[in-house]
């Protein structure tokens, strides 16, 4: 084994220019703690806006930084008190720094992975499946009640719009035009995002809007019209949600849903959940990734692969 690992890293903000390939060493597992060789690592749209600068206030960044957090791959070593793992186990999750051929993760974060999931599929999941999953738990929704998705193609929003409709509410996402039919294969009734949204969404849903999840950042002050006020809005992309009274879930530990990635790993095994790959990247195209994350067209998820 090499004593070195290729990585993503950017040693300043800026646009997708600042990230380079850059050699490490490989570090050992701590105490709780898994090495894992990286299959395949997903690509989220707070990886860019971190990258940017966007998200310092939130997510407080030291250079070196490698982006990223989703990711699948082989345990190839087990720190101090880990049980339940040992090196060959296959396993996705979340580890710090996914853009590379290694990474470290703790124990606790990450899951066994179903026989039947590809590595990029695998590595797609984390993120967008904790994150809908949290959502949806501090929204507090109720069979019957109306939820508005802002964003529903990409990947929060696809895996929301699943789970929502499989509690039985009834789901409005917002997409772009040529993402409807799939937004409607989902089970959504799909709005265009955009000016005018408000009244779209009144056209479509009539019984008026209960509660609303932000995954796009566009449109938080229609959401909250829509919504009847901020109480029951949730975002996980506008940095100004502090002015419009709305929440901004970041994932602290305290809003975690114990499982959740079980959970949802299990049932996109069994085809239940579904979440496309909208593209496969080598890794040393990370910054061709990103913007294409960045130009806010995806449907489902890009992934890398080292």
């Amino acid at each position: 084994m090499t004593d070195t690992y290729r990585s993503i890293a950017f040693t300043e903000y800026g646009d997708s220019r600042v990230l380079h390939v850059l050699d490490r060493e490989l570090p050992e597992p701590g105490p709780g703690q898994v090495r894992v060789a990286v299959r395949a690592a997903g690509v989220n749209p707070i990886d860019w806006k971190i990258r940017a600068g966007l998200m310092a206030e939130v997510f407080p960044t030291e250079f070196p930084a490698v982006p990223g957090g989703d990711v699948a791959g082989v345990i190839d070593a087990t720190g101090e008190g880990v049980s339940g793992f040992t090196a060959g186990d296959e396993v996705l999750g979340t580890g710090i720094g996914g853009y590379a051929e290694y990474v470290l993760a703790e124990a606790a974060s990450v899951i066994r992975k179903p026989e039947s999931l590809s590595w990029e599929l695998a590595a797609a999941l984390p993120a967008v499946v904790n994150t809908a999953y949290r959502a949806l738990n501090l929204l507090d929704l109720e069979k019957g009640e109306t939820l508005l998705v802002d964003g529903a193609a990409g990947g929060v929003g696809t895996i929301a719009v699943q789970l929502a409709v499989a509690r039985g509410l009834t789901v409005v996402g917002t997409a772009s035009e040529a993402n409807h039919d799939y937004l409607r294969s989902l089970g959504a009734v799909p709005v265009q995002y955009g000016e005018g949204l408000a009244e779209r969404v009144r056209a479509v849903a009539p019984q008026g809007i209960d509660a609303s999840f932000d995954a796009s950042g566009h449109s938080l002050s229609a959401l909250v019209e829509l919504t009847g006020g901020p109480k029951r809005v949730i975002t996980i992309a506008a940095s100004d949600a502090a002015d419009h009274g709305v929440r901004f879930t970041s994932g602290s530990p305290a809003e975690q849903v114990p499982g959740s990635l079980a959970e949802g790993a299990a049932l996109a095994a069994e085809g239940k959940l579904t979440l496309p790959i909208s593209r496969v990247y080598p890794l040393a195209e990370a910054a061709a990734a990103q913007d294409e994350s960045e130009a806010g067209h995806v449907r489902g998820k890009l992934v890398l692969v080292p």
